[in-house]
């Protein structure tokens, strides 16, 4: 049996998965500053990763066809995740401006478990960027495939999210030394609160 193309098509839904989730985005700076102060890094790590298997899944069975002939849904998700975004900036910039949230890296990742989750799932779930390209794009993409293509494809970008989240969550410790510093923190927390300031002005206005 020649395995050759089977190979070719995942190797092709892991390359466009990448592609897709390898973006400076509010989701992977969430995971990123989770990593470096290493708190709740495998919950935080397992939710995105669950959640692109879940979204890639449902953009395969077809649900993107569906989405496609519901634009008031993703109206619906593009506020709500302008809002949260919004919110989220604002946090972002108070720890930014306040030395006392600043001392150690125990203090800057003592968010509770509950909160980091729930963090997480909105960051994923009110994204509409995510189903636009999760679901709608890669789900289009892959159907091209036709049977089983598809869910050969569906598996590579399954394991390019899995492969990056836990490269991301598990990596950024090794930056722990330089976060150990204030300062390094507050261009950090600074840099989170432009980025999704952005975004959430970008979903005001687009």
């Amino acid at each position: 049996m020649d395995f050759t193309p089977s190979v070719l098509t995942a190797a092709a839904g892991f390359g466009t998965g990448l592609s897709l989730i390898v973006a400076i985005g509010a989701q992977n700076a969430f995971v990123l500053r989770q990593g470096i102060v290493r708190r709740h890094v495998l919950p935080v790590v397992a939710l995105c990763a669950i959640s692109d298997v879940i979204l890639i899944g449902l953009g395969i069975s077809g649900i993107a066809t569906i989405l496609a002939h519901a634009p008031g849904a993703i109206t619906v998700i593009r506020w709500a995740g302008a809002a949260f975004l919004l919110a989220y900036a604002a946090f972002a910039a108070r720890r930014a401006l306040r030395p006392g949230t600043l001392d150690t890296p125990q203090e800057v990742g003592s968010a509770t478990l509950a909160t980091a989750v729930l963090t997480c799932l909105a960051l994923t779930w009110l994204n509409p960027h995510v189903y636009l390209d999760t679901v709608l794009m890669l789900g289009s993409v892959a159907n091209n495939q036709g049977d089983p293509g598809r869910w050969l494809f569906g598996v590579g970008a399954a394991v390019a999210s899995v492969s990056w989240f836990l490269a991301l969550g598990y990596g950024a410790r090794f930056l722990h030394r330089v976060f150990a510093r204030p300062g390094a923190w507050r261009a950090l927390d600074a840099g989170i609160a432009a980025l999704m300031l952005a975004l959430g002005i970008t979903l005001v206005v687009s």
